[in-house]
């Protein structure tokens, strides 16, 4: 076995969707299977263009986002390492319905769908994880609408950086620090609220201290108190 392709085996085998296959399998797999590695701000791809493979977050974040013709961007989810991007396309065949943006340095693995498609027929468990992926996302998108038509912008705000926490919060001394490369800008289009908004909503925030603004990153120090904002309807 090269060392590449041990390489592709080990990632394969680290990644949730997966781990779980034998040996085997994962080698017949990653036959077809290639690496990327992208820098932060590439665009790993755009809406509209053809969609013939998906790719797995082995390291880094990337932002599935898109363009209004106003030139606003809206960010639909943030994909971390362990998750997958790509998947619809994949699926039924037809163009991208996002733009993919590498937030930091990334590495992916990406298998194109005509390799791809006959391996998930020989193997369901991979395609009943896929499901599992897409109803996620498709849960995640109501909850988003939901939000936008029930809660106020501190609301939306509190429940977002929480969220963000859980999944990216790194303790510190002075609460857990969301460890992620996230502008003001970008945390507005997660939940539709300006920048000014955002920013304003922060300084107020951190002058009663719930959290503290430290070199673009944000520790929540007191998420029990953004936790009851977050409840508020």
């Amino acid at each position: 076995m090269s060392a590449q392709t041990s390489d592709k085996l080990q990632l394969f085998a680290e990644h949730s969707l997966f781990r779980h296959l034998s040996r085997d399998e994962m080698t017949k797999l990653l036959i077809h299977a290639r690496v990327e590695r992208h820098p932060a701000d590439r665009r790993i791809f755009e809406k509209g263009s053809p969609g013939q493979s998906m790719m797995a977050v082995v390291s880094g974040h990337v932002k599935v986002c898109a363009l209004s013709d106003e030139g606003k961007e809206i960010v639909f989810n943030i994909i971390n390492p362990g998750q997958v991007f790509g998947e619809i396309a994949l699926l039924d065949g037809r163009e991208r319905t996002a733009d993919a943006v590498a937030m930091t340095d990334c590495e992916l693995l990406v298998v194109d769908r005509r390799h791809f498609l006959p391996f998930l027929r020989e193997n369901p468990d991979i395609a009943t994880r896929l499901l599992g992926v897409l109803c996620e996302r498709l849960r995640r998108t109501t909850e988003q609408v939901e939000d936008v038509l029930f809660l106020d912008l501190p609301a939306r705000l509190a429940k977002t950086l929480l969220q963000l926490a859980e999944s990216h919060g790194r303790p510190t001394s002075g609460g857990r620090r969301i460890d992620l490369k996230l502008s003001q800008r970008e945390l507005g289009t997660l939940i539709g609220i300006s920048r000014e908004s955002i920013n304003k909503q922060l300084r107020d925030w951190e002058k009663l201290g719930y959290l503290q603004v430290r070199r673009g990153t944000i520790v929540l120090a007191d998420e029990s108190a953004l936790n009851k904002v977050s409840l508020r309807e």
